[in-house]
């Protein structure tokens, strides 16, 4: 009794409390909570219902076109909204996981929906581990903390795996555990770890093909850590090379004997650089181009067929800039911005965009100091992160950029934002009094 008034405990509370205690740092519940968020939003908010005015496009867009191909028996083909014969427009895993669903649940049904999206919900919350143990290993348990549970329950992170029935969670779980097994490498003996470097760069290839950009980095910045220590990274190096070769092969092989000429994983880089590229480009994506969007060039790509239309799309586009590299040079500025400081027109809501890319602009801007903060303190992985974000989006800025296209390394980005706001506050808080 305290002047008068007795003190008790909620029985609930202090088990919610020793719950607490426990569950915060671990990484099974983070897990759980993560994929309970995103799955209960997709339920409630009956973001599996997608429109059918547009034949069911906006499921899947281009891989969901292949998907139905495949559940259909008719292969790897028909990317768009026409019957157009074999493709290699999409890497081959996202579409093979589609056509899966589809043979089990219907294809464009909304059980399917539900269970893609839940399989990206998944991916999105399996990605809270590699979070986790990267920021551990990079800075510290607290911020580790942190960093896994801001990714769990951070509502802008659970867009892309809730609504959209594409490969964008998949990539970022790949490239977080490719992170954190750089990480480990470092000093790493034996050859399980080089053998899993060269299986999950196989399968990141074959997912997302934008992701090989941070291969040679990955593969250098590990060689040059382990160089440093006196460890030997030769045989190591061969086996993940070999393991790699032995992943992507069979889709390369694949692709050039179906269209008769080497071809490597995807075959569209041409006619996104063209819209990309072009009379009254502005550095963004210029959908009115795209052959799902145009009749013209839907009936030039039928007519012409994949290669052959890639293949003018991409010297038009080569032409345009050799005609004005300043011009080409100032579109790659814009679009680096957009990158980091979000498309204009970025929401269905007009209204919306300016608030929605100041926040992502917000981000952008603490994770690149949070970047600057790391390399100054020779934090441990610092330069990793900056070789991720130096060859990331590199691809992205000479094509066009979305808000899509970040979501891959966001996992990085948000452990360096937890990262610059911890040290804010332990600034705050280790000021004088006066």
């Amino acid at each position: 009794m305290a002047d008068g008034i007795t003190t008790t405990s909620d029985p609930s509370s202090t088990a919610f409390l020793r719950w607490w205690a426990h569950a915060r740092t671990s990484l099974f519940w983070m897990v759980i909570v993560a994929f309970a968020l995103r799955f209960g939003w997709i339920l409630v908010a009956h973001t599996y219902k997608f429109k059918t005015l547009d034949h069911n496009f906006s499921f899947g867009w281009e891989m969901g076109r292949i998907g139905r191909s495949l559940a259909q028996g008719q292969g790897f083909s028909n990317p768009f909204n026409e019957l157009t014969g074999p493709t290699a427009w999409e890497p081959p895993l996202y579409p093979f996981l589609i056509a899966g669903v589809f043979k089990l649940f219907g294809i464009y049904t909304y059980i399917s929906a539900l269970v893609l999206l839940g399989l990206n919900s998944l991916f999105s919350a399996l990605t809270c581990i590699p979070i986790f143990l990267i920021a551990k290993k990079c800075f510290s348990q607290k911020l580790a903390i942190w960093s896994g549970w801001l990714w769990a329950v951070m509502p802008p992170v659970m867009y892309w795996c809730t609504r959209w029935v594409w490969e964008t969670s998949l990539a970022a779980l790949l490239i977080a555990l490719i992170f954190w097994l750089c990480l480990e490498l470092e000093d790493q003996e034996g050859l399980m770890g080089w053998l899993r470097f060269g299986l999950l760069w196989g399968i990141a290839g074959l997912t997302n093909t934008s992701l090989l950009a941070f291969l040679p980095a990955s593969g250098l910045w590990v060689w040059y850590r382990r160089s440093k220590y006196g460890r030997r990274s030769l045989a190591g190096v061969a086996l993940a090379s070999l393991v790699f070769v032995a992943c992507i092969t069979p889709w390369i092989v694949r692709n050039s004997r179906t269209f008769g000429q080497l071809m490597f994983l995807r075959s569209n880089f041409g006619a996104e650089l063209r819209i990309g590229n072009g009379p009254w480009a502005d550095g963004t994506w210029r959908e009115y181009l795209h052959p799902t969007q145009n009749i013209s060039e839907m009936r030039r790509y039928r007519q012409m067929g994949e290669v052959a239309y890639v293949a003018e799309r991409q010297r038009e586009a080569i032409a345009f800039i050799r005609e004005d590299y300043a011009r080409f040079m100032s579109l790659n500025v814009k679009r680096f911005i957009y990158y980091w400081g979000g498309v204009p027109r970025s929401s269905e809501i007009p209204a919306l965009a300016p608030t929605k890319n100041s926040i992502f602009l917000a981000s952008s801007v603490l994770a690149f100091w949070g970047l600057g903060r790391a390399l100054r303190k020779r934090q441990p992985g610092a330069w990793l992160f900056f070789w991720l974000m130096l060859c990331y989006p590199a691809p992205y800025y000479i094509v066009f950029p979305h808000p899509r296209y970040r979501h891959p390394i966001e996992p990085e980005l948000g452990i360096l934002m937890v990262y610059v706001i911890s040290e804010a506050e332990k600034s705050h808080w280790q000021k004088p009094s006066h």
